[in-house]
């Protein structure tokens, strides 16, 4: 049997205690590979003297509210964890979801129909030709998904819990190509029943689950042929969708509340998708915004271009995760999270949902062999839960960047380092910066005109909390 990465870490507690500095109120936590932090608290006082560049906050120019951070509650997820104890799993959910001693999730992104993280192909109606949706039923989420469900809205609160739902693939009798797999295109017989099936869903969720949810993407990776689960949408047919079907159908439903996102790919798509979609007015009114991945492109300011378009509508990262299922749990995984959230979330996107809350020791299951990495993974075999580098990584970011928090203008600092900087609702002040060099780099940070000299040791995430008074 393989073992997992000596670079994955095993926690007790989450709890972070507070330590003030000795003049002003600042606060500090660290991650640092080679001093063996994880979320530690570092009293800033004991920060040497030094003259470096400076990395300036001006809290009075605000950018994008943030709506939250999360993670992806999938079957597979939902498995690997039914695989422990009671008390392990809602040990795990707690961890990522309990507003005190987890690390602030309030976001969750689940699958209508199945994925390819999921045991199985599924779709809540198999029924052919069944227009109506007649047959449709919540029984394939069951037995693995929606326990799963109930128990993080429980522990988040269900004023604060969004789940976030998105389509793989509608049912294959629904399809071009007759399979869920394998791409195929929706026929536009079916495209009245399609959108039906969004509200049956909401409407079985609220009524039989007592589950709501926050928002739907219209589909996962539009334009991705894939050997799992996959539905092809150009831009310019999931308009049409949008426009002509799924809009008016949630509208005639009275489901205005519930939030819709287009696109849900990558960025380098994200224009083409925008222009069609948030470009036609007769669309963009059923629109809440688009849903962002990290996969084939890093050019971050595209989201800003499409902010500079539409500056009405929210971006949201919808998903990320580092594929291949191989080297998991490795300290640049979680570099790479903080590089990509800080590169995202500097051009306007509001909001942060990971792949994954949780895989097994392949980075799995997956009933494709698509295997991938993971913040928390649990060897099936030992039942040993380890929290990998990215879940402190993504922590420096969600517990402490607080739910209708507002980036701010910052500037500045040593070329070597990323920031990025908050202002809370509470009226405090979150900066985080990030080190993936191999050396030490000494740096000033400012709040209101008054450096304070600070220091990060070489691959290392630092979270600074200041309020100004």
């Amino acid at each position: 049997m393989k073992t997992l990465s000596p670079l994955v870490f095993i926690i007790t507690s989450l709890m972070v205690p507070v330590i003030s500095a000795a003049s002003q109120n600042w606060t500090m936590v660290e991650t640092a590979r080679d001093k063996g932090h994880l979320l530690s608290p570092v009293d800033t006082a004991t920060v040497p003297s030094v003259e470096a560049a400076i990395i300036a906050l001006d809290p009075t120019q605000q950018f994008q509210e943030i709506i939250g951070f999360g993670g992806a509650l999938t079957e597979s997820s939902a498995w690997v964890l039914a695989q422990l104890t009671p008390e392990k799993c809602l040990e795990v959910i707690r961890r990522y979801y309990d507003p005190k001693e987890g690390i602030g999730y309030t976001l969750a992104r689940t699958h209508l129909n199945s994925s390819d993280f999921s045991l199985s192909m599924w779709a809540l109606d198999e029924t052919p030709g069944d227009y109506e949706l007649h047959d449709f039923t919540l029984e394939p989420m069951r037995r693995w998904l929606m326990p799963l469900l109930h128990d993080a809205a429980q522990i988040t609160g269900t004023d604060c819990f969004k789940l976030i739902v998105s389509p793989w693939s509608p049912p294959a009798w629904m399809k071009t190509n007759f399979r869920m797999d394998d791409g195929g295109s929706l026929w536009g017989e079916y495209a009245p029943s399609w959108a039906n099936y969004y509200v049956k869903f909401v409407e079985a969720m609220r009524h039989e689950e007592n589950l709501k949810v926050w928002a739907f993407t219209v589909q996962n990776e539009p334009e991705a042929k894939q050997v799992w689960e996959s539905c092809l949408y150009p831009p310019e047919q999931e308009r049409n969708f949008v426009r002509d079907h799924l809009g008016p159908a949630m509208e005639r439903a009275g489901l205005t509340d519930v939030k819709l996102i287009a696109h849900d790919h990558n960025r380098d798509i994200l224009e083409a998708h925008a222009d069609a979609t948030l470009g036609d007015p007769a669309t963009a009114k059923y629109l809440w915004g688009l849903g962002l991945h990290w996969y084939v492109s890093n050019d971050f300011e595209v989201s800003s271009r499409v902010h500079a378009k539409y500056p009405d509508k929210a971006i949201l990262f919808t998903e990320g995760c580092w594929e291949g299922g191989k080297n998991l749990g490795r300290w640049e995984h979680g570099e790479g999270y903080a590089r990509q959230m800080i590169g995202d979330m500097s051009n306007w996107v509001c909001g942060y949902i990971d792949w994954n809350i949780v895989l097994d020791q392949r980075g799995g299951p997956n009933h494709v062999g698509n295997f991938c990495d993971a913040p928390v993974l649990v060897d099936t075999n030992t039942k040993e839960i380890r929290y990998t580098p990215a879940f402190f990584y993504i922590a420096h970011f969600s517990k402490f960047v607080i739910p209708g928090a507002h980036r701010i203008a910052s500037s500045g600092g040593p070329a070597e380092l990323q920031s990025i900087a908050f202002a809370n609702p509470d009226g405090s002040l979150v900066t985080i910066v990030l080190n993936e060099t191999a050396a030490a780099v000494a740096f000033s940070l400012s709040a209101n005109g008054d450096p304070r000299a600070c220091s990060i040791a070489a691959h290392a995430i630092q979270t600074y909390v200041t309020t100004l008074n």
